[in-house]
């Protein structure tokens, strides 16, 4: 369950307003769930984001990752304005958008502003020496052959989670949040893990494809690539809906990408 701004320590929320001066109301946000705390604050320096967790989460390390990276992804990401750690909680401080989730169904005016952030987000290399996760590492399980997991390897840093939560469209602009997870990886991944997303919310797969053909890094990937990323989407998604079969959302999902991988194999 998500706290309130109240709910953390004196001391943690005076060190936030040592930051911001006072604050004088706090909106705790009803979407995401990677976050203990997620709030928006209201406060004399102006409106910021507060995202964090206590220091003895198991994930708290992610923290750090999404610090780390900031300054490579902003500004198509929100800046980080200041990091609190005091012991107990680890906060992050970020500029507040204005925003609201992307529309990803059929016709929405949406579409070509996540495409324009896909295709800007695909000109990023990945920081040289920092630690992250590399895409054919975190598709191992779902690959069975090792050469077609190579086919997935490149030097692009990837977001890999669009959920429409994680794309706000702010001042005609899609915005992307949420970079707990990083990755390093192939130009062309975040386009196809669009795809899934499109589909779920109402494009045929071809339709979808199309959408990532948009990006110019989708005409770089081989079919043989394209083909082994949609059955380890298909198969990573499966496994997440069998251990939440009363999550709607992911079910959605693992039926889209059975049908993406469906598609691909036809």
């Amino acid at each position: 369950m998500r706290l309130q701004w109240q709910d953390l320590p004196n001391a943690t929320r005076e060190a936030v307003e040592a930051r911001t001066g006072p604050v004088y109301a706090a909106e705790t946000a009803s979407r995401g769930l990677n976050s203990e705390i997620a709030a928006t604050l209201d406060t004399r320096a102006g409106r910021v984001f507060v995202k964090g967790m206590n220091t003895d989460h198991p994930r708290a390390w992610t923290q750090t990752r999404e610090a780390t990276i900031n300054p490579y992804v902003a500004p198509l990401a929100p800046r980080l304005l200041w990091r609190i750690n005091d012991g107990t909680w680890d906060l992050l401080g970020f500029e507040h958008l204005d925003g609201r989730p992307a529309d990803y169904r059929p016709h929405s005016v949406d579409l070509p502003l996540v495409a324009e952030a896909i295709i800007t987000l695909s000109g990023v290399r990945a920081p040289v020496g920092l630690e992250l996760k590399h895409i054919e590492q975190r598709l191992a399980d779902y690959i069975d052959d090792p050469h077609d997991a190579e086919l997935l390897r490149g030097k692009t840093l990837l977001h890999t989670d669009w959920h429409p939560d994680n794309v706000l469209i702010a001042d005609n602009a899609a915005r992307v949040v949420d970079w707990a997870w990083p990755t390093r990886g192939a130009a062309w991944i975040d386009a196809a893990c669009w795809v899934v997303w499109l589909t779920s919310a109402g494009h045929t797969p071809a339709a979808a494809e199309q959408w990532a053909a948009k990006t110019p890094a989708w005409s770089s990937a081989p079919r043989r690539a394209l083909d082994a990323f949609a059955t380890a989407q298909e198969r990573l998604w499966a496994g997440i809906a069998a251990d939440a079969t009363d999550i709607a959302w992911i079910q959605d999902l693992a039926a889209a990408a059975g049908q993406g991988a469906a598609y691909r194999r036809s």
